[in-house]
């Protein structure tokens, strides 16, 4: 249970995790290896996204025609921004889409969203010490960085749950960007106190804008915005800006009391490199990860169904607890945000299509009426030993079971699979497909040589560690 320290009236979790990115060094090779292919994988996401016009709307300077000395590069982009609005493009490219990692526990989230902020102040540190003839960080320092952030933002969701008092999850994306990005400034512990303290304090986004009647597209920028303002609550506390030492355990004003329903933040376990080592990767489709497993078993299904759509009499899916609390939908859909966050419409596309992809979140294959069909003949259940397995720290399974049955009496077999490609227990599985997913991704906008060039470095960890940051961004530019 998080308590003050009564000698220097600091909150411990602040304490803890400013120890942790200051003195912990990361010797896990698996942590390491984990984090290039999310490295890759989150950017390629991050390329995809510019081909929709509703997320390049958003990037770039706040003020056209903005120049920035040394600024951040925008991966796929001409932009050169200060690293706060730097942070917000990167962070809001990469979860455009839905398409880049998940961790699952008490609280849900997509730790490689820590990458908008992560990168952005590497490329622009990096720039800095160049001109100042001064060497640039190394890209091993930004997988070190992307394994703590990881660590911070998914220990915290083991056991405190944002989403059961209303909060969203990006607040933990601020928290654990402030950290680490504090550090790569150089900062002290106290400084990186200070800084945290603040991210605490700056209140959370609400969930309103990931569930009906309100889905929208906020939930594809609010990780941008999240890790944007880590930035630049760094930046001030940097330069001097004081902290508050109970932010959370102040009586009455602290975070605890005020946001956190008067419960004590807990950590579960001592921060090390275990949430990159058990990351989820989302390989295949591009959906909410509860869903993942649902549109396995109905692409599978596909091909013994497609052809008998008019004969089928009803569709049940059985899935898990917190999958039936985010995105259990009926009745209309209004935009792609909600869309992809709904169990029926997922399943119905993988039915009907044989595959599930960005554009079919899209108002002209959403019209297709056979669609609302398919999801009005859908029966969603819990099954409690899913939900179990879901929690259970030795397996955090995410279950489904899809099953068609027709007008005739017969039935498909009720395809389950427990745990999704990406999952830990299929890492081998899936890492050939991430490399695939990543340069399927960057072909959408890069030339061939220069997509050539990004496939090489992306594969090629021993190269990749050993590259300049800003060596590194200059190919995506």
């Amino acid at each position: 249970m998080l308590k003050t320290e009564q000698e220097n009236k600091t909150d411990l979790l602040l304490e803890e995790i400013a120890d942790y990115v200051l003195n912990k060094e990361i010797t896990s090779e698996e942590a390491l290896t984990t984090a290039h292919n999310v490295l890759i994988d989150t950017l390629g996401c991050g390329i995809l996204a510019l081909s929709y016009p509703e997320c390049t709307k958003l990037l770039g300077p706040i003020v056209p025609g903005t120049t920035v000395p040394n600024g951040t590069r925008v991966p796929g982009t001409p932009h050169v921004l200060d690293p706060v609005q730097g942070a917000f493009n990167i962070g809001t490219m990469i979860r455009w889409l839905d398409f880049n990692d998940t961790w699952l526990a008490a609280e849900w989230g997509h730790p490689s969203d820590n990458l908008g902020g992560i990168l952005a102040v590497a490329d622009f540190i990096s720039q800095e010490r160049i001109s100042k003839g001064q060497e640039p960080l190394k890209m091993l320092e930004v997988l070190e960085m992307m394994v703590k952030a990881h660590e911070i933002q998914g220990v915290l969701a083991l056991e405190n749950s944002l989403n059961r008092v209303g909060l969203d999850h990006v607040l933990y994306v601020k928290i654990a960007t402030t950290a680490v990005v504090t550090t790569m400034l150089d900062g002290t512990k106290q400084e990186i106190i200070n800084a945290l303290s603040n991210a605490w304090i700056d209140n959370s986004s609400l969930r309103t804008y990931r569930h009906a009647p309100n889905t929208g597209s906020r939930k594809s920028w609010a990780a941008g915005d999240a890790t944007s303002r880590a930035v630049r609550l760094a930046l001030m506390s940097i330069k001097g800006e004081m902290g508050y030492p109970t932010a959370l355990t102040a009586p009455g004003w602290g975070f605890q009391d005020v946001l956190f329903n008067k419960q004590s933040l807990v950590l579960g376990q001592p921060f090390d490199s275990y949430v990159m080592e058990n990351v989820l990767f989302k390989v295949s489709y591009p959906a909410e990860f509860h869903a993942q497993t649902a549109a396995e078993a109905a692409v599978t299904l596909h091909p013994e169904v497609v052809n008998r759509l008019d004969e089928i009499d009803h569709i049940t899916i059985t899935t898990h607890e917190s999958a039936i609390r985010i995105i259990d939908k009926t009745g209309p859909l209004n935009n792609p945000a909600d869309r992809d966050h709904c169990i029926q419409y997922i399943t119905a596309i993988g039915l009907l299509k044989g595959d599930i992809r960005a554009e079919h979140y899209e108002d002209d294959v959403a019209s297709d009426p056979i669609i609302d069909q398919l999801r009005d003949k859908m029966v969603v259940t819990e099954n409690k030993a899913y939900t179990e397995e879901y929690l259970d720290p030795t397996k955090r399974s995410i279950a489904n079971s899809v099953q068609v049955y027709f007008k005739d009496g017969t039935a498909t077999e009720a395809i389950e699979v427990e745990y999704p490609l990406g999952h830990r227990f299929r890492r081998d599985e899936a890492i050939p497909k991430v490399r695939e997913k990543y340069a399927e991704n960057i072909a959408t906008h890069y030339s061939e040589k220069q997509r050539n060039k990004l496939v090489e470095v992306g594969n090629n960890y021993k190269r990749l560690i050993e590259m300049n940051v800003n060596d590194f961004v200059e190919l995506f530019v």
